[in-house]
């Protein structure tokens, strides 16, 4: 029987993974996934909370070229509208494939 890796961080079912300030949101085996790059954080209290987030819809075909993996992209005022963006572009990128 074949085991799978557990995520620690799901959201919606798909995995987060998170590296700096690179969040890569999806499964690597499938076609494609979702890159978040936090631009800017404000200090709101005693948290650092992000304020520009770039979202990008990529192909995760490892024979093309960064800048030729990107679908679609689009700049975000929080996390948590990426997110939501992110999910809905993920969904219906899969569902087409």
């Amino acid at each position: 029987m074949a085991t799978q890796t557990k995520f620690p961080l799901e959201y919606k079912g798909f995995p987060l993974c998170r590296k700096d300030n690179l969040i890569y949101y999806g499964n690597m085996s499938d076609p494609y996934i979702i890159m978040l790059q936090v631009m800017g954080t404000l200090h709101v209290d005693d948290l650092d909370v992000s304020s520009k987030v770039v979202v990008q819809l990529q192909r995760t075909d490892a024979d093309l070229k960064s800048r030729d993996r990107v679908v679609r992209s689009s700049e975000k005022n929080s996390l948590y509208a990426a997110m939501d963006l992110a999910c809905v572009w993920l969904n219906r990128a899969l569902a087409n494939r």
